[in-house]
């Protein structure tokens, strides 16, 4: 597996499935900053409904729509669906999550903490996902909502050490001194 982070408000992001599960799915996407999205379901619930709004297609996707996308995403649907739909999108070369079916995805959405800029995640590779949240969890308590201005505290001494001309390796040596006064780091 090779960890990336992907720019998703500059992706088609399509989520696919029913009810609550996929309701969570549209919160993974919009939280990690989605703009382009569209949800299909043909039996959406309540919670779906409400998290889609707007975004919400009241029917299961043909493979036009799911030409469109960069990224898949399935929750909530039946196994035989879930199966056909990762198998639709391999073959329509489109990256796809078929949530809690390793062996259909191309990718796995990893348990996630942010604070601001701050992203740290936890994958098993789709093996264990139940372990990865409470990793998530743990990490909580060590990374609090105080890291949220530290990641701009950096950002902006690091840019004037580099507008100075200090090289990479001197950006390093600066900031693991910068870290270590403030403390931050056990």
């Amino acid at each position: 597996m090779l960890p990336i982070q992907l720019d998703t408000a500059r992706l088609t992001i399509v989520i696919v499935g029913r009810g609550l599960a996929a309701a969570r799915k549209v919160k993974t996407a919009r939280d990690g900053g989605a703009r382009h999205l569209a949800v299909f379901s043909d039996n959406p619930g309540p919670a779906l409904t409400a998290a889609a709004g707007g975004d919400l297609i009241d029917r299961l996707p043909d493979n036009t729509e799911l030409a469109r996308a960069h990224l898949v995403i399935s929750a909530g649907l039946e196994d035989v669906e879930e199966i056909a739909l990762g198998e639709r999108c391999r073959a329509l070369h489109i990256l796809v999550n078929v949530e809690d079916r390793p062996e259909y995805c191309d990718v796995h959405l990893p348990a996630v903490l942010r604070r601001g800029d701050l992203t740290l995640a936890i994958s098993t590779n789709g093996r264990a996902p139940g372990l990865a949240g409470l990793l998530r969890r743990h990490l909580e308590t060590l990374f609090g909502p105080e890291w949220e201005h530290r990641i701009d505290e950096v950002a902006d001494v690091r840019a004037g050490w580099r507008a100075n001309g200090v090289d990479m390796a001197g950006v390093k040596q600066r900031l693991s001194r910068f870290v270590e006064q403030r403390k931050w780091l056990p």
